[in-house]
């Protein structure tokens, strides 16, 4: 049985702010993508990601915070900072060389999301071609931060395009 996951998100003196809880995984990165989209659509380039409750990521998961950083980071502003992230995490995002794009921040006290902030839709499975078109682009923007991870996703990003490929 899968850990229940949620992400609670909310904006703070201009600051957008996301609190995982639960595994970050390719089930809930379509709402995080779709989310950090309509932020940066309204001009907000800061993110700030506390992690203090998150046991693990899977790749789709780095892959979209990866891409959200380049986003943010796209007009020389902003930029993406990881706090409270365990040891296992700080290793992963290292091992894919992620942690230079992104800002790992020491542990920190965020601002309490209590009545400010809300809780994203990540109970609801997006479309099966939406899916793959979120896993594509997150295994790309890995790529993209470090060319090194074209070997090791190379059969996943085949895949991936073979398979919304053959769903068009």
């Amino acid at each position: 049985m899968s850990c229940p996951s949620s992400i609670q998100v909310g904006l703070f003196n201009d600051t957008v702010w996301i609190r995982v809880e639960g595994k970050g995984s390719f089930q809930n990165s379509t709402p995080l993508k779709e989310f950090a989209r309509e932020m940066l659509g309204r001009g907000h380039r800061e993110f700030v990601v506390d992690l203090k409750e998150c046991p693990f990521m899977d790749s789709t998961f780095m892959g979209t915070l990866a891409s959200i950083a380049l986003k943010s980071r796209a007009d020389g502003s902003g930029g993406l900072h990881i706090v409270n992230l365990n040891e296992r995490n700080q290793d992963l995002l290292c091992n894919l060389g992620l942690d230079q794009l992104m800002q790992l921040d020491p542990p920190q006290a965020g601002p309490e999301l209590n009545g400010q902030a809300v809780s994203l839709d990540t109970g609801s499975r997006a479309d099966k071609t939406v899916e793959a078109l979120t896993m594509l682009e997150a295994h790309e923007a890995v790529v993209a931060v470090n060319p090194e991870n074209e070997a090791k996703f190379k059969d996943v990003l085949d895949f991936l395009r073979q398979n919304i490929e053959a769903n068009r």
